[in-house]
């Protein structure tokens, strides 16, 4: 009988573990995100031969609408991109016409930098897609943190073989990352800094991807302005919204 209850608490315990890094990486996107979200960045975009900065708004609603308009360089100013559920809409001032992603794009990259054009369509992937694991506890940017393994579901439609989070116990903040491709090699980099209290919530104000099997090349971003949890309704993301913005 004692071995029936041992086991009984060893597999509820589990279950529990479980249950918890479920709700801290579904609360490190939430905090990410909020409700709704308005703010400017400015992303710079490292490669071995050149660097590039692009200046936007960006404004978002949960997961299923983001629109974001491009303020500088002059020439790719008025550009915008629109998300609007599983579609993906591109605004280009210079021919004015109003183009949808088609999936053989998805994969490509954003604007020259390293993230996909799937990444602003996947928002919550990490939560949805991946099953969650604390697999130890460390310290970043003087933050306690859970370290998190994130594996893929069966048949999900991932990019990634495997991540690693490292999430804040104080403000649920994601203040390290690391993608693994599908062989398990180490892709991608993340790390954040500048943190700042913003609408009442602790958020790293500056992000930084490295690709680790190029040499040379990151981009980085770094967040100004931002507001959470503003009232913006559904119509505000719109294909007609994306030709007048300012």
């Amino acid at each position: 009988m004692k071995k029936i209850i041992a086991a009984f608490l060893i597999i509820s315990f589990s279950f529990a573990y479980a249950q918890n890094a479920d709700s801290i990486v579904k609360k490190a996107n939430e905090n990410l995100l909020g409700k709704t979200s308005k703010g400017e960045s400015t992303m710079r975009i490292v490669r071995p031969d050149w660097t590039r900065e692009i200046s936007m708004k960006f404004w978002s609603k949960g997961t299923d609408f983001y629109l974001i308009y491009i303020t500088a360089p002059a020439r790719d100013k008025g550009e915008v991109f629109l998300k609007r559920y599983n579609e993906i809409w591109n605004y280009m001032p210079s021919i004015n016409r109003i183009i949808k992603i088609p999936p053989s794009m998805m994969g490509q990259s954003w604007m020259g930098s390293d993230f996909k054009n799937n990444d602003l369509l996947k928002q919550n992937s990490l939560v949805t897609d991946y099953k969650h694991k604390i697999v130890g506890q460390e310290t970043i940017n003087n933050y306690a943190c859970y370290k998190i393994e994130l594996t893929p579901k069966p048949d999900a439609a991932v990019v990634w073989g495997k991540v690693y989070l490292w999430i804040s116990k104080k403000g649920y903040m994601i203040l390290k990352a690391e993608y693994f491709d599908e062989d398990i090699q180490l892709k991608y980099t993340q790390t954040t800094d500048d943190i700042q209290k913003v609408s009442g919530r602790l958020l790293p104000m500056t992000m930084k991807m490295v690709d680790n099997q190029e040499a040379g090349r990151s981009t980085e971003f770094h967040y100004s302005n931002i507001v959470f949890n503003k009232p913006i309704p559904n119509s505000f993301f719109s294909k007609n919204r994306m030709k007048h913005l300012k």
